[in-house]
């Protein structure tokens, strides 16, 4: 979380030297997530809520430096995808601080509609959970499914870890101060375990010696459904695919308010008053 403390303090103070560069931003929209669980696009389905808030410094008439925090959650089900038969789920909320340069196309003071792309570095938490048969919570990664910490050569995956994120967007210019906007963004990470399914089954013997009866109910659920195999399956068959690491997005509107007084226009001659230009 230094990324985010490093950031705020960076912003602190350019504030105390130009206020009117800067812009108090706001994020409304949904949280979704694509790995072992979920494959398709933009699965309106399982998505949740999500929302943030910041500061975006403007560096010139192009480039905008943006920190924030935004929260959000992601699940997804067995039964809404192509594995029924595994019949896993999974929740887990997001927390996200982040630091990203924004590229404004065409100048945003010049334009009433501009649209940017945006790439940066990210901080995330995440902590994957489930429900059993009776309604049980149960956090995923202390039961170690695939053997995460007691199998040799598995590790324990972070809960905290970095993240890159990416994407594009639009913006309205409504005035000087304000303008509002749609924007999609991407997180690429570096782990296979935001849903707690990555390589293999760990053999069942094994697992309930580690980690209990729980770790070896939740690892696999096919024997949950009506005609589900009632069999657990062999040690190193497959459960996920380690090929992709997954990842999440927030698709949403935003708003942004610039900070400070005066006339921001004659301070930069050169960015020019909106043209109302599309």
């Amino acid at each position: 979380m230094k990324i985010i403390f490093l950031s705020f303090g960076f912003f602190l103070f350019f504030y105390t030297v130009n206020a009117q560069n800067f812009h108090l931003d706001f994020f409304a929209g949904t949280s979704n997530y694509r790995g072992d669980l979920q494959n398709n696009g933009f699965p309106f389905n399982q998505a949740h809520f999500a929302g943030g808030a910041g500061l975006s410094y403007d560096l010139n008439e192009h480039f905008s430096l943006r920190t924030g925090l935004t929260l959000g959650r992601v699940s997804a089900n067995d039964k809404y995808g192509k594995n029924k038969a595994r019949n896993l789920n999974f929740t887990s909320n997001i927390t996200e601080g982040n630091l990203e340069l924004q590229y404004f196309i065409t100048p945003l003071l010049q334009h009433s509609l501009t649209p940017y792309v945006f790439a940066g570095i990210a901080v995330f938490h995440f902590d994957p959970y489930t429900y059993d048969t009776t309604g049980k919570k149960y956090y995923l990664k202390p039961l170690s499914t695939e053997g995460e910490g007691f199998l040799p050569g598995v590790k324990n995956y972070n809960l905290t870890q970095m993240a890159i994120p990416y994407g594009a967007g639009v913006k309205l210019n409504l005035s000087e101060d304000i303008n509002v906007g749609l924007e999609v963004g991407f997180r690429k990470l570096f782990t296979d375990y935001l849903d707690d399914v990555s390589t293999t089954y760990v053999d069942e013997s094994l697992l309930l010696a580690n980690r209990g009866a729980t770790a070896v109910e939740l690892a696999y659920r096919g024997n949950e459904l009506k005609n589900g195999d009632q069999n657990y399956p062999a040690a190193g068959a497959k459960r996920g695919s380690p090929k992709g690491k997954d990842m999440y997005y927030f698709t949403g509107l935003t708003m942004s308010f610039r900070l400070g007084t005066g006339n921001y226009s004659e301070r930069h001659s050169e960015w020019a008053c909106p043209k109302n230009v599309l």
